[in-house]
């Protein structure tokens, strides 16, 4: 079995590819910083940069039972003191860095007719994240994205999953200066999500906490919702 990860250099990335490897996997490993990419059994480290398509169609050689677009970045962005540039590099590597794995796999998948494809999202593409707005919007066009895919590539005999973390004790997250709610070990995250991709599931969310309160505040009036986070939505 071969996968494919992408910003497998920290985080969830690396989490995956170490709990991969202990699987049996075998695997290639994309992020900018190989040099921070520890070395695993059946794996290889390639200098990658999602943004860019034709790198990753280069650095994604031969056909895989699994493509993880994981690389991800998050950048603070209040409506306020809008930054065009922190929204278009959050937008250029969650949503168009996935585009390119899949630009890269997909065709080769519907050959096989096997093969699955994944997207790490986030609970936070459920609603819009006062302070995080534009990384809200990325996730959810993830998952936009992604649902739609699993429902045309399922004639093809290829899958997709939606990987929906909440909070993970990653660099990203350890930039807050909030309390995390539910706040999750990454490798503890990693074996959910392993544990998910193998049997096929369509959504893999976690913490459950996390997810029962987005699940309520995705359905809630919008009345209700401005009211309860209105105090995250005050320039700090």
């Amino acid at each position: 079995m071969r996968a494919v990860i992408t910003g497998a250099s920290s985080g969830i990335g690396l989490e995956l590819a170490r709990e991969l490897s202990r699987r049996g996997w075998e695997l290639l490993l994309l992020a900018r910083r190989v040099e921070l990419i520890e070395k695993l059994p059946r794996s290889e480290a390639v200098a990658c940069d999602v943004t860019d398509r034709e790198a990753v169609r280069a650095a994604v050689r031969g056909p895989f039972d699994l493509a993880v677009a994981n690389a991800g970045v998050s950048i603070p962005n209040h409506a306020a003191t809008f930054s065009f540039a922190d929204a278009e590099q959050v937008f250029r590597v969650n949503v168009l860095g996935m585009f390119a794995l899949y630009d890269a796999v997909i065709p080769s998948m519907i050959e096989r007719r096997s093969g699955r494809f994944a997207g790490i999202a986030s609970l936070a593409g459920l609603r819009g994240l006062p302070a995080a707005a534009p990384y809200s919007a990325s996730k959810a066009a993830m998952q936009a994205f992604l649902e739609a895919s699993r429902v045309e590539l399922a004639p093809y005999g290829v899958g997709v999953t939606i990987v929906n973390p909440g909070f993970v004790e990653t660099a990203m997250t350890a930039k807050n200066r909030f309390r995390m709610p539910f706040l999750m070990d990454a490798r503890r995250a990693a074996r959910i999500i392993a544990d998910g991709l193998e049997r096929g599931k369509r959504v893999v969310e976690f913490p459950r906490g996390t997810s029962m309160m987005m699940r309520f505040l995705r359905h809630a009036p919008d009345a209700l919702y401005d009211r309860v986070l209105r105090s995250q939505g005050r320039k700090r």
